[in-house]
C-alpha cells in the first residue's frame, strides 16, 4: 500500500487557495503529480505550502499592528514634541496630513496590487513607512515633521487594505473569519497600547522614539512576508488609470481639506469654503467620467452594481460616520461633561475596543451558519443602540453607563465591520480583490472624515460664544452628536435590506484552477 499523505478537513479548500499566493516549484509539481509512489514528496510540499502561509500571516499581523498602533501612539507623544519644536498652531496637521495620505493612497494600492501582484506592493507599502517613520524621528521643525508623516501615511495606506486582500488570498472564507477576528484582536491590542507605550518612551527616552520603533518591526513584517508569499507573475498588459487616480485624489484631498475647515476656526472664509466644495465636486464628476470610458478603471463601476459590494460599500461608509464620532467624541465627553480624568477619557473606548475583537472572533466562526444579512443588520442595530443610550447621558450619568454603552456599540461594530469584509471579498473574482477591499478602507474612512467634520460642528454651534461652556452645556452639545450617530447607524440598518437573502457559499477552487499571476479570475459561486 503506498504512502498517504494525511489531510485536515479543514485544510483541504486552502491549499488549493495557497497555490495562487505562495512560491512553488513547477518542476517538484510534475515530478510527483500522478506517481504514488512518491506521496511523501507531495505531502512535504504541502506542510511547506502550510509553513510559508503561517509565516506570511505573522508578516502580514505584524504590518497590521505597525499601522494600528501609530494612529494612537503619536498622539501621547504630541504635546511632548509642540513644546519642543514649537507649532502648536500646526498641531491638527500632524494627524491631517497622515489620515489624507493614507486614504488618498488606498484605491491606487489596491488597484496596483490586482494588476502586478501583492508581495512587492506590500513591501513598497511597508518601505515608505518605514521610511516616513525614520524622518519622522529626525524632524527638526513641525513643518518637517508634517512632510514627513505624509509618507509615512502614504505606506499606511497601502499596509492595512492590502494586509486584507493577501488574506483573502491565502485562505478560504471558512478560514477568513478566524483570521479576520485574529486581525481585530491585534488591532485592539494596539490601540489600547499605543498611548501607553507612547507616554513611557516619550517620558523615560524622547519623543523621537515613538517613530524609531517603527523600524524592527517593519523589517521583520517585510522579511516575512517577502519571503514566504510568492511574487505574481505579470500575464496582463493593462495599465493603471492615472488620469481617474488623478482626479480621485484631487477631489478626496480637497474635501478633506474643506470638511478641516467647518470647525469653529477657519483658515477660510464662507466663500472659500464653497470653492472648494465646489471643486472637490467638479474634480469627482470628472473622475465617474473618466472611470466610465476606461479601459482598466481604478474603481470599476460594474463592481459598485454587484448585488453584494454595493450595499456594503453604503453600509461602510454610514458606519465609518458613525464609528470615528464615537471615537473622536467620547473621551471629550468623559473629560468635559463628566469631569474624568485624562486616564478615564483615554481608558472609555476600552470597552468598545474589546467588545469589537470579542465579537470578531465569534462572527467569523459563525458567518457561514448565518449569513450577510443578519449579521450586518444586527451589528449596525446594537451601533445604533449604543449611540441611543450614549444620547441619554448627561454630566450626572456615571462612567459605567457609558463604558455599557460602548461595549454594545464595539460588539455591533465588531459584527457588521468583519462581516462587511468577507462579504466583499467572497463576491468578487480574485483579479478584483484588492480593489474591492481597498474600496471598502477608503469608503470608510471617507465617511470617517466626513462624520468628524459634521459631529465637531455640531458641537461647535451648540456651544456657547464667548464664554466657557459648563458641563452640563457641554454634555447637552455633545448628546446631539450622539443623536446624530444614531440616525446614521440607523440608516445604515436600512441599508442592509438590500443585502441578498441566504448562506454565503465558498469559492470551489480546484488544485492547479489558479494560476499566479494577475488577471485570472477564480472560478466562484455568486453567494445566495
Amino acid at each position: 500500500m503506498g504512502f498517504q499523505c494525511p489531510a485536515h478537513p479543514r485544510r483541504a479548500g486552502a491549499g488549493a487557495r495557497v497555490v495562487s499566493a505562495l512560491p512553488t516549484s513547477t518542476s517538484q509539481t510534475s515530478r510527483t503529480s500522478g506517481s504514488p509512489r512518491r506521496g511523501p514528496s507531495r505531502c512535504r510540499e504541502r506542510s511547506m505550502k502550510i509553513t510559508r502561509r503561517m509565516v506570511a500571516t505573522c508578516g502580514v499581523l505584524g504590518g497590521n499592528f505597525l499601522a494600528a498602533i501609530e494612529s494612537t501612539i503619536v498622539a501621547a507623544a504630541m504635546p511632548t514634541v509642540v513644546t519642543q519644536l514649537g507649532g502648536l498652531e500646526d498641531y491638527s496637521w500632524v494627524f491631517a496630513a497622515y489620515l489624507l495620505a493614507a486614504t488618498v493612497t488606498v484605491p491606487l494600492w489596491g488597484k496596483l496590487s490586482d494588476l502586478h501582484g501583492r508581495r512587492a506592493f506590500y513591501l513598497g507599502a511597508i518601505a515608505f513607512f518605514l521610511g516616513g517613520s525614520v524622518l519622522c524621528g529626525l524632524a527638526w521643525s513641525m513643518p518637517s515633521l508634517i512632510a514627513f508623516r505624509l509618507i509615512q501615511g502614504i505606506g499606511a495606506g497601502g499596509i492595512l487594505p492590502l494586509g486584507m486582500t493577501i488574506i483573502g488570498d491565502l485562505y478560504t472564507i471558512r478560514e477568513r473569519g478566524r483570521m479576520q477576528g485574529l486581525f481585530s484582536g491585534v488591532w485592539g491590542v494596539a490601540s489600547i497600547a499605543g498611548p501607553l507605550v507612547g507616554g513611557y518612551l516619550t517620558d523615560s527616552l524622547s519623543w523621537r522614539w515613538v517613530f524609531y520603533l517603527n523600524v524592527p518591526f517593519a523589517f521583520i513584517a517585510a522579511a516575512a512576508v517577502g519571503v514566504a508569499l510568492g511574487g505574481q507573475r505579470r500575464t496582463s498588459t493593462a495599465r493603471i488609470d492615472y488620469r481617474g487616480a488623478l482626479f480621485l485624489s484631487g477631489a478626496v484631498t480637497i474635501l478633506l481639506l474643506a470638511l478641516g475647515q467647518t470647525g469653529g476656526d477657519r483658515l477660510v472664509g464662507p466663500l472659500g469654503l464653497g470653492l472648494m466644495f465646489a471643486g472637490a465636486a467638479v474634480l469627482g464628476a470628472a473622475f465617474v467620467r473618466v472611470e466610465r470610458r476606461a479601459a482598466e478603471p481604478l474603481v470599476p463601476v460594474e463592481l459598485l452594481r454587484d448585488k453584494v459590494v454595493g450595499p456594503a460599500m453604503m453600509s461602510g461608509f454610514l458606519v465609518g460616520v458613525a464609528m470615528f464620532g464615537a471615537i473622536s467624541f467620547v473621551p471629550l465627553f468623559v473629560q468635559a461633561a463628566l469631569g474624568g480624568t485624562a486616564t478615564q477619557a483615554g481608558s472609555a473606548l476600552t470597552p468598545l475596543l474589546l467588545g469589537w475583537v470579542l465579537t470578531s472572533i465569534v462572527t467569523g466562526r459563525v458567518l457561514l451558519k448565518v449569513g450577510y444579512r443578519r449579521l450586518v443588520c444586527g451589528g449596525l442595530s446594537l451601533v445604533s443602540l449604543g449611540f441611543v443610550l450614549l444620547s441619554r447621558a448627561d454630566s450626572g450619568s456615571s462612567l459605567w453607563a457609558v463604558r455599557g454603552a460602548l461595549a454594545l456599540m464595539g460588539m455591533g461594530m465588531g459584527m457588521g465591520m468583519l462581516t462587511l469584509v468577507l462579504a466583499v471579498q467572497n463576491a468578487v473574482p480574485r483579479e478584483q480583490l484588492g480593489t474591492a477591499t481597498s474600496l471598502g478602507h477608503f469608503t470608510r474612512s471617507i465617511g470617517g472624515a466626513i462624520g468628524v467634520a459634521v459631529m465637531g460642528a455640531i458641537v461647535v454651534t451648540a456651544l456657547p460664544v464667548g464664554r466657557d461652556a459648563s458641563p452640563a452645556e457641554m454634555a447637552a452639545a455633545l448628546q446631539r452628536v450622539f443623536v446624530f450617530g444614531a440616525c446614521v447607524a440607523a440608516v445604515a440598518v436600512v441599508s442592509t435590506v438590500r443585502f441578498p437573502k441566504g448562506l454565503p457559499q465558498e469559492r470551489p477552487v480546484a488544485d492547479g484552477g489558479v494560476v499566479s499571476g494577475p488577471g485570472t479570475a477564480t472560478p466562484r459561486t455568486p453567494p445566495a
